[in-house]
């Protein structure tokens, strides 16, 4: 008889114990789903689906996103195999349809994305990381492909739009801890963000209004630096002999750009500049930073969210005894530029590039046409 106690004892606990556990798991899919009215589903693929998730979780009439794998021929892939088995990182993204369209969704995606990589996305390389857009139906097949016919009708790149447009097919949710990923691991998360360079090339290629608006674009414009100018512009701009430079540059610009120095906050040219226009080099005049991505940091030096260009500058690890930050220096000349540091504008990247005003010159806007500098007049259109 007490064994039938026992057994009726261990019965009740195990029974309590597992209802506080499916009290207290994560809201799934299905739940979600039957407790919101009026809600379809997008399928998106465009690189790390910890980023994609993040960039469109947020919008307007967003219900939830999933991160998953999608595309392979392998069943029940894992995080371990999905590559090896076909699948890419896809997003699951339901939203609620009197608030958000299939449209909106995409075009957070294309925004967010290097849409002309069609072998990766930024570090991550291979087509399980590839930029994908997958329908459902007709008429999602056709938005889709109208939205990328529109991107390469306006010259906004200079290569064509290679994102894929893709039947949709089973879907596989991610292993619990690739969820959410940014808010529970938000300093790994911002370390990744940072150093694949997603942010920068968003904001070179899309106006601030057009990132901080989801979904579709209000206006379309063409009003960024195109790769392929870039590329042929860089031929123009030399670094001059060490007897050249020690004559035309001043100690402080000497001592900066060659040196690695540091000039006085509050004290240099630039740190309170709110005219429109570019900056360049003043050892080579090479294009490094815009005044649209120019913004009042606090410190005392000029401060950006980020470069004219995601090729126009390079950066470098610095690492001592007490601390490691990240320099910057000008592509061509290799002049020191000054650091970045990960605690700028959250809405606007989270980057501060604090740059010397000795390491650079000023154009303004007005002073732009009839130079090498002319095409940049498209950034403030």
């Amino acid at each position: 008889m007490k064994y039938y106690i026992i057994i009726a004892i261990i019965s009740i606990v195990v029974g309590f114990f597992a209802f506080r556990w499916y009290s207290a798991r994560p809201v799934k899919e299905t739940q979600i789903l039957s407790t919101a009215q009026n809600t379809a589903v997008a399928y998106v693929a465009g690189g790390c689906f910890w980023c994609v998730e993040h960039d469109i979780e947020h919008g307007a009439g967003i219900v939830d996103v999933i991160s998953g794998y999608m595309g392979g021929t392998g069943e029940n892939p894992t995080y371990e195999n999905y590559s090896q088995l076909g699948h890419r990182e896809v997003v699951k993204v339901i939203y609620d349809t009197e608030k958000a369209t299939f449209e909106d969704v995409v075009w957070q995606m294309m925004k967010h994305v290097d849409i002309t990589d069609g072998e990766g996305s930024f570090n991550d390389r291979g087509e399980q990381y590839a930029p994908a857009i997958y329908f459902s139906n007709e008429a999602e097949k056709t938005s889709a492909e109208k939205i990328i016919k529109t991107v390469d009708d306006s010259k906004r790149f200079s290569k064509k739009v290679a994102v894929k447009v893709i039947p949709t097919v089973p879907f596989y949710e991610a292993e619990e801890y690739h969820q959410n990923y940014a808010e529970k691991n938000p300093l790994r998360y911002g370390y990744y963000r940072k150093a694949s360079g997603r942010d920068a090339f968003s904001e070179t290629y899309w106006t601030e209004e057009e990132l901080a608006t989801f979904g579709t674009p209000n206006e379309f414009k063409v009003n960024v630096i195109k790769e392929i100018a870039m590329q042929n512009t860089q031929k123009e701009f030399i670094k001059p002999t060490e007897e050249v430079l020690k004559n035309i540059l001043t100690p402080l610009q000497y001592k900066v750009t060659q040196e690695e120095g540091t000039e006085r906050a509050f004290s240099n040219e630039y740190w309170d500049n709110e005219e429109e226009g570019i900056y360049v080099d003043i050892v080579s005049g090479e294009p490094l930073f815009s005044s649209t991505a120019k913004y009042d940091s606090g410190t005392g030096w000029p401060s950006f969210v980020a470069p004219i260009a995601k090729e126009a500058v390079t950066e470098k690890i610095e690492k001592s005894i007490f601390s490691a930050r990240t320099e910057v220096r000008s592509k061509i000349a290799d002049s020191h530029l000054g650091h970045v540091f990960p605690d700028g504008p959250s809405d606007r990247g989270g980057m501060r590039y604090c740059m010397n005003s000795a390491s650079m010159k000023f154009i303004p806007k007005s002073e732009l046409a009839g130079t090498r500098y002319e095409m940049y007049l498209n950034l403030f259109k």
